[in-house]
């Protein structure tokens, strides 16, 4: 299974939707899961001509009150045997800052503790994939047999009004991966 990963889309503050390379980019791609700071229901509309949703936002009962879709603060999702855990804002338990190509969990994470315990506390549920956003920093990192994805910002990379990342991530049973893809090789 092809996935599109996105985050931090900002609509409509960085543009009325998502830049256009978004859509070259998920060419192709079965599902999307948006990680966060989404902002209008239109961006998801946008989304859904590609293919269909899954979303998490932080203010999700406030933004999305009056929409159909169900967009929760974090879930639980079961994709091809993987069960990912998806939230906007991770703070991995046993860490003390977020998640960035600066700090990797293999850098600052305690060796002798288990990220799978640490994350069934934040999911409710044990974990072999986490998507989270907010930070803007696109990541992919595989620590403890957990694979870790943050697609970064498509408009406001490292916090920077510029074309910026989404990810792809495939799986099957038994084997996932993620890449990061550049926007600006789609312009």
């Amino acid at each position: 299974m092809r996935i599109g990963v996105i985050s931090d889309t900002h609509n409509p503050s960085v543009g009325v939707e998502p830049p256009p390379e978004v859509k070259a980019a998920f060419q192709g791609v079965e599902v999307i899961i948006h990680a966060g700071d989404i902002y209008v229901p239109a961006c998801l509309d946008w989304l859904e001509e590609i293919a269909p949703v899954y979303a998490v936002e932080l203010g999700a009962s406030a933004q999305f009150s009056e929409d159909a879709r169900v967009v929760d603060k974090k879930r639980v999702l079961e994709l091809e045997g993987h069960k990912i855990g998806l939230t906007h804002d991770l703070m991995v338990p046993g860490m003390a800052q977020e998640i960035t190509e600066n700090s990797p969990l293999s850098k600052h994470f305690r060796p002798d503790a288990s990220l799978s315990d640490a994350l069934e506390t934040v999911f409710d549920a044990a974990v072999d994939v986490v998507i989270f956003g907010h930070t803007h920093y696109a990541v992919v990192e595989e620590f403890q047999n957990i694979l870790m994805v943050n697609p970064g910002s498509p408009a406001l990379p490292k916090q920077l009004r510029r074309l910026g990342q989404v990810a792809i991530m495939e799986l099957e049973p038994g084997r996932k991966s993620a890449q990061i893809l550049d926007l600006s090789s789609f312009s």
